[in-house]
């Protein structure tokens, strides 16, 4: 189901070439043996890249500190970032080495491999930021309050044979949880979403970093795929946010299949359009909210990308083939969403439900804390300049890339979800239900990052192809790509590590209203042997824990 990438060394079409773009002689093999050495390095990527997801939540499992007392979160979050960096140096020596010896022969996979480890690290870094704000609790954040406790209720009632407490909510992660806890935790579905918590953040950077590789080659990928990502990581519920970040390039990984599959044998297209189809029921089975707000958009994208002169029949077979595996994996789920669904209401009026809904760049989340002036007041128009760079990045990506089915499928994907966001709240005073539209925030942010990035993307591709094509002024204007390599992984390892550090930093347990309660409240929780959590402030706990949140969202 692999896509070819838009973003790799470009070669000659006519000239068969390596990994790294080096003319050979054909093989006898052919195409079969080219699909096998992808197939092993995308393998060791995988490999790679969830490995070192795991390193750094291993070792902060070591650390001797008081994860409610501030300067021990400080020394918790600055002895992470001290791993990450030493551990991602090597990663990038390691390109440096393969750079200088036998003639840069192992150059790309080098690169490769360390794309694929400090993916990992970064969503490991969040992963021990969890790890240390849970030290000597095994509640998970939040405890049984909120979203965890009826997670945790729900999980348990599906593991034991019975419905959970809401047919609509997603039935992956309950049952996820539900065997998890039967396997781990001999049934404690409370203490086993704990671990689910940190895997489930670690598991974030290799997931999406391999998703986008469906599209762009591994440097780009870690660049424009799995930065932007980072605005969402989240380890309270990281799977919502999981979903999100693959289901942007998994949709634009099938809208260039459908655009190809004229031109390939039915049998591909038809195990090709059913390996998405499968993939997309698995994600929209985890979280199915982004699917209602990207339906339009990819459906424009899908019209304006159908072979219809190449292979019209082909691609309804690509189309029918996907419909046919996703109703076979999310069919039974899909129906009870599109009948109980509709008479699910959410009358739970929020923060952000308050705000100007036109703003989207930052969601404070539903236990804001201390807010002054919200929006914060921008200098044109009320408008600040990060919004005004994501939208000329829209703008821009769109002239650059209009023929693209990468960059145009995620302009309409975000356009798409702009357009239900406002669908929803136009609708709010008269229905007075809010069907989580805030949510909505996170789309757009994301996919205008991607396309931010993607300017850089395309305008990297120019001077690629002149110099390809044989203009030796384009070739003089850039140096090396070997440099441009070991130049971005360097800048990437720390936009991530300051990233990382930033998103683990909000989940150090503090009594402030905002998310750093949930694991506060983690912490004030009765263990079930009767005993309180290890670091329980003045050593009391009680059944449900610190309460005192609720004063923060009334």
């Amino acid at each position: 189901m692999t896509v070819s990438t838009e973003g790799a060394a470009p070669v000659r079409p006519d000239a068969p070439s390596t990994e790294a773009g080096r003319p050979r002689t054909p093989s006898a093999s052919g195409p079969r043996r080219v699909l096998r050495s992808r197939g092993a390095l995308l393998l060791l990527e995988a490999v790679v890249a969830f490995a070192a997801a795991l390193v750094l939540p291993l070792l902060a499992r070591g650390f001797k500190l008081n994860p409610l007392n501030r300067i021990a979160q400080v020394s918790g979050l600055a002895a992470i970032q001290l791993r990450f960096v030493l551990l991602g140096l090597l990663c990038v020596a390691a390109v440096v080495l393969a750079m200088r010896l036998r003639g840069g022969r192992h150059f790309d996979l080098a690169a490769r491999i360390a794309s694929a480890a400090i993916a990992g690290l970064a969503a490991g870094f969040v992963a021990a930021g969890a790890v240390v704000s849970l030290l000597g609790t095994p509640w998970p954040m939040f405890g049984l309050n909120g979203d965890s406790g009826r997670i945790v209720e729900w999980a348990h009632a599906v593991a034991n044979g019975m419905p959970s407490g809401s047919p609509v909510y997603p039935p992956a992660p309950l049952y996820t949880l539900g065997y998890y806890a039967e396997w781990f935790h001999g049934g404690n579905t409370a203490y086993a979403f704990k671990d689910l918590q940190i895997l489930g953040a670690a598991a974030f950077g290799p997931l999406v970093y391999l998703a986008w590789r469906m599209l762009l080659s591994p440097v780009r990928a870690l660049a424009f795929g799995v930065v932007p990502a980072f605005a969402l990581i989240d380890a309270y519920k990281p799977y919502s946010q999981t979903v999100l970040a693959l289901l942007v390039p998994v949709l634009v990984a099938m809208v260039v299949a459908l655009r190809r599959s004229g031109g390939e044998s039915r049998r591909k297209v038809l195990l090709t359009g059913a390996g998405f189809g499968v993939l997309l029921g698995v994600l929209f089975l985890t979280y199915s909210g982004w699917f209602l707000w990207s339906a339009a958009g990819v459906f424009f994208a899908a019209l304006l990308y159908f072979p219809w002169r190449t292979g019209p029949l082909k691609g309804a077979a690509f189309m029918g083939a996907a419909l046919a595996a996703f109703l076979a994996v999310a069919g039974r789920y899909l129906r009870v969403m599109l009948s109980e669904g509709q008479t699910t209401k959410d009358y739970n009026f929020r923060f952000d439900n308050f705000t100007d809904p036109a703003y989207y760049l930052m969601w404070r989340t539903d236990m804001p804390g201390k807010v002054g002036d919200w929006p914060p007041p921008g200098e044109f128009g009320g408008v600040g300049l990060f919004a005004l760079v994501t939208f000329v990045g829209l703008g821009v990506a769109v002239w650059l890339g209009i023929r693209k089915p990468l960059v145009v499928t995620i302009a309409a994907m975000f356009i798409s979800a702009w357009v239900m966001r406002m669908y929803i709240a136009s609708h709010m005073y008269e229905t007075q239900t809010v069907q989580l539209y805030t949510r909505t925030n996170n789309q757009m942010l994301y996919c205008g990052l991607i396309l931010c990035a993607l300017v850089a993307h395309l305008v990297s591709l120019r001077p690629a192809r002149r110099r390809t094509g044989g203009s030796g002024g384009a070739a003089a204007a850039f140096p090396g790509r070997e440099g441009a390599v070991i130049g971005a992984l360097c800048a990437l390892l720390l936009l991530l590590g300051t990233a990382a550090s930033s998103m683990s930093d909000r989940y150090m347990p503090a009594q402030d209203g905002t998310y750093r309660i949930l694991p506060y409240v983690s912490h004030t929780v009765r263990k079930q042997d009767g005993n309180c959590p290890k670091f329980a402030p003045h050593g009391v706990c009680s059944k449900d824990g610190d309460q005192s949140w609720l004063s923060y969202i009334r």
